[in-house]
């Protein structure tokens, strides 16, 4: 029997339950995957050659497509791995066959604050510790190509310094011209390093690299992170990495991997971490997990690759998309299946009464303190104010054409007269509204969950993109802001709107996709403004350009692509039982 989640930690009742864990073997024979399409990683995580399985399955009809999203979340978190798991056990339950994608966790989080994003209580990914930490290599891999490039960069520039144009003939290189004050990539590391975030390299003399300021970020806001989550095969995948734009030469044109001759090389780290990994949830359905961009400063999803072996191996396929319906919904929406040519059947709005609290007046709570005392009691007056939050990212879904469910992701402090009042007026909005109590019950408390998910995916619906590819850039942006958000309008900087008013003017540019960059914890770009601000303009300080991804990316407000790491991270309890080798403290 399963440990009680209110007496347990998710990492005791994951250990406890991959004690009775299907092997990956058998959890292949249930997929229906034959054996060359299993590449097996010890006995409990594979990977799975995704191209053998989608040109045998070519012919077969896909399964209902379901996004989960939420409402903008506490700095806690709104649950929506746990809500993603809790509806698979819960279709699981019904009888149906279904599969999960969900993105693999950044080392950053998972040694920080926010944990690695398996889930919770009765309804986590497992086995634990090898998701939370590494997995199958995928982020190395792309910690590996992505520093390759900027070892081909500042290599280049280093010998054009030092060599005149005879000398660099001889060598076979050409004279790219690359402005030091113009580099667009850095280096990434997969840990939240603020001392990191600027730096000096090349100190020392000639023989030491080309001195220059230069930058860290994290892991998955990679480009090459971005364009793991969007290829659609190992083709599309090496023309992709050739484009990723390194720098600017000194005319102000862009200098691109293929430029510097890296993007093969490149493309050779990636060639397996191009397969989906196979895991588990804690009542044994499939679950993919892979890629794992941020959605505040990256696209957010998990693979299209991941999606589209799920769609043809289950009836029903879960895929979830990284914080509220304004960042991460709107990614999925309009670069995601922009990208796939993938049409969702239905999407869930995950809330938590926490959350909506915080949106509707209590304090906000701070993480690695305890839950502010205000919390603990009823107070349907600030979850109904709080429900103006929600009531937005409804709209935004219903905005997208598709059928949106609320799922009440409850919790046993939770009162009846809360989450009624959430139940009306989600239901005035337009959405379905399901409670379900997941995290405490696994898949029998996620029923009413999976029933709503399965009325909705039986409903037509009439799924539109918010802009189309040939709206100018800055007008994208407007109509993110206004139509999504809900904001008065934008405002840019010098820098930003000059970037802006290049890339409208080129043909091939202009034809990128959009990904924001914002605050997750605000419909607006400051992460204070609770519910839904008004009165306020969004603030875009910079645009950088993911040729390679497909995508342009404004920066709005004062976000960081490299995280900190805060006073009371978790890496303070994690340990490993000498005895069993066990890895304890995970969450």
């Amino acid at each position: 029997m399963a440990l009680d989640p209110t007496k347990h930690a998710d990492w005791e009742i994951a250990q406890e339950a991959e004690s009775r864990m299907k092997t990956v073997y058998q959890l292949a024979e249930e997929l229906g995957l034959e054996k060359e399409e299993l590449l097996p990683h010890g006995h409990y995580v594979a990977k799975v050659d995704f191209a053998k399985v989608t040109q045998r399955l070519a012919g077969k009809p896909d399964g209902k497509y379901i996004d989960v999203t939420a409402i903008t979340p506490t700095p806690l978190g709104e649950g929506k791995s746990t809500s993603s798991m809790g509806l698979v056990q819960g279709l699981g339950k019904r009888g149906k066959n279904v599969t999960a994608a969900i993105r693999q966790p950044s080392g950053g989080p998972t040694m920080n604050i926010k944990g690695s994003a398996a889930g919770g209580g009765l309804s986590q990914c497992i086995p634990l510790t090898p998701f939370s930490l590494g997995l199958t290599g995928d982020i190395n891999a792309i910690m590996n190509a992505h520093n390759l490039a900027m070892v081909a960069l500042t290599a280049r520039m280093q010998h054009e310094f030092n060599y005149d144009d005879e000398t660099l003939a001889k060598k076979n290189l050409k004279r790219l011209n690359i402005d030091p004050n113009n580099v667009e990539m850095g280096w990434i590391i997969d840990f939240c390093a603020q001392s990191l975030r600027n730096i000096i390299i090349g100190i020392g003399g000639k023989m030491d690299g080309f001195m220059m300021p230069s930058k860290f970020g994290i892991a998955v806001s990679s480009e090459i992170m971005a364009i793991l989550a969007v290829a659609n095969d190992l083709k599309d995948m090496r023309e992709r990495m050739g484009k990723i734009v390194v720098a600017y030469n000194k005319n102000g044109d862009p200098v691109t991997t293929a430029d510097l001759e890296v993007d093969g090389a490149m493309t050779a780290w990636m060639v397996e971490a191009l397969n989906p990994n196979l895991l588990q949830t804690l009542e044994g359905q499939p679950v993919f997990v892979h890629a794992g961009p941020f959605a505040n400063i990256a696209i957010g999803q998990s693979s299209i690759i991941a999606d589209k072996v799920g769609l043809k191996l289950g009836d029903y396929h879960v895929t979830e998309s990284g914080f509220g319906a304004d960042i991460g919904f709107e990614k999925f929406w309009n670069l995601k299946c922009r990208f796939s040519g993938l049409k969702p059947n239905a999407a869930v709005v995950v809330a938590t009464i926490r959350a909506l609290k915080c949106h509707g007046g209590a304090p906000i709570p701070v993480p690695g303190r305890p839950m502010p005392e205000e919390y603990n009691g009823e107070n349907v007056g600030w979850v109904e104010k709080g429900c103006e939050n929600l009531a937005h990212h409804i709209k935004n879904v219903k905005r997208a054409g598709i059928n949106p469910v609320v799922c009440i992701n409850a919790f046993y402090t939770d009162t009846d007269n809360e989450i009624q009042a959430v139940r009306r007026i989600a239901e005035a909005a337009g959405a379905r509204v399901a409670l379900s109590r997941h995290w405490e019950h696994g898949g029998e408390g996620a029923l009413e969950f999976a029933d709503a998910v399965i009325d909705a995916c039986n409903e037509s619906n009439d799924f539109k993109f918010l802009y189309d590819i040939d709206t100018p850039l800055r007008r994208r942006i407007e109509m993110i802001a206004e139509e999504v958000y809900g904001a008065d309008g934008v405002e840019y900087s010098p820098e930003a709107l000059s970037k802006a008013q290049r890339i409208e003017e080129d043909a091939a540019l202009s034809k990128l996709g959009t990904c924001m960059v914002k605050t997750h914890l605000s419909l607006s770009d400051n992460p204070m403004m609770k519910g839904v601000p008004k009165g306020w303009k969004l603030f875009v300080r910079d645009i950088l350009t993911y040729g390679g991804a497909g995508f342009v990316v404004p920066v709005a407000g004062a976000i960081s692509l490299m995280p900190g790491t805060a006073s009371d991270p978790a890496y303070r309890r994690v340990d490993v039982d000498v005895e069993t080798g066990k890895v304890t403290g995970l969450f």
